[in-house]
């Protein structure tokens, strides 16, 4: 069996089949992947996350590629994990994708990855936040998240970067509401999106009505035109997202953003790893006395569980 320490120094020298290795460890609980991100874990905090979600067809993967080129021609290396948590099959997801990105996905500076399998060790939000860092790690610059963000899944996956773009379209009826309520909430920027189309105006308008109904922010999330089928508004769009960047760092975000990962991600893999444990136990004497004693009525389920986890 392949270790740790024999992965971690191609990983850190950027490797690309160490980096996917590294990333597969994670979502299938290799044996030693808790040695992996160990060893890894005082090299990160250096990449750039940006999330890019919206409903499908709004043009994500278009804006994915365009920002990928231009970030590659500051000679910038970029990687994009694209989540589609309702496919099955990570094929799939991930061939799509790579055709709508055309001859970035040939380019050795970037580096694709699919999370759409529901498979991964821990859930979907465990897996990208893994892959993130480990990009991280591997000298990756840019991180770009691309998912759809219609469900909880993309919430929680949300939560691992530190801009959050929603990619919005004109004429796709009640577009707003068909984007979960919690992503609306974390946008740090509005992408309008095809907006050489009719009805840009009423696009933005939505956006406004619904900003104007929520919290008041201290960063007040801008609206911004893109056709990204030819590249216009791109250089804007990643203009606003390093403004975004300096904005956090002037105002303690960084770290506010950090905790709050740091946060969720504990509160994950303590419920997961107490979740193994009880696996673990079950079948044992012990814990078949407890069910017992749940059937005759002699326990109540809530102390049968405190009893079993020794509280």
């Amino acid at each position: 069996m392949e270790n740790a320490s024999r992965l971690l120094r191609p990983l850190l020298d950027g490797n690309p089949r160490a980096l996917a290795r590294a990333i597969s460890w994670m979502e299938n609980g290799h044996a030693e992947a808790r040695s992996l991100m160990a060893s890894v874990w005082p090299h990160l905090g250096r990449a750039m996350v940006i999330g890019l979600t919206g409903a499908p067809g709004s043009g994500k993967s278009t804006l994915t590629d365009q920002l990928a080129r231009a970030l590659r021609a500051e000679g910038k290396r970029v990687g994009i994990l694209a989540v589609d948590p309702t496919s099955p099959f990570s094929g799939g997801a991930i061939l799509g994708d790579r055709i709508r990105m055309g001859r970035i996905a040939a380019d050795p500076g970037v580096f694709i990855r699919s999370m759409a399998t529901r498979g991964a060790l821990g859930g979907l939000a465990r897996a990208t936040q893994d892959a993130i860092d480990l990009l991280d790690a591997a000298g990756w610059d840019v991180v770009i998240v691309e998912t759809v963000g219609v469900g909880q899944d993309e919430v929680d996956v949300v939560s691992c970067v530190e801009t959050c773009c929603v990619v919005l379209v004109p004429g796709m009826g009640d577009e707003i509401q068909a984007i979960k309520a919690g992503i609306m909430e974390v946008a740090d920027i509005f992408i309008v999106n095809k907006a050489d189309r009719d009805g840009v105006e009423k696009v933005e308008m939505e956006i406004q009505a619904m900003k104007s109904l929520g919290s008041v922010k201290a960063w007040d999330p801008p609206a911004l035109r893109t056709v990204a089928s030819q590249g216009e508004g791109i250089a804007e769009l990643l203009g606003k997202t390093r403004e975004h960047g300096a904005w956090l760092k002037a105002h303690g975000g960084f770290q506010a953003k950090a905790r709050e990962r740091a946060r969720i991600r504990f509160d994950a893999l303590l419920a997961e790893e107490a979740s193994r444990r009880a696996r673990a136990r079950a079948g044992s004497p012990r814990v078949e006395a407890v069910i017992q004693a749940i059937a005759d009525r002699s326990m109540d389920p809530y102390a049968a569980v405190d009893q079993v986890l020794g509280y």
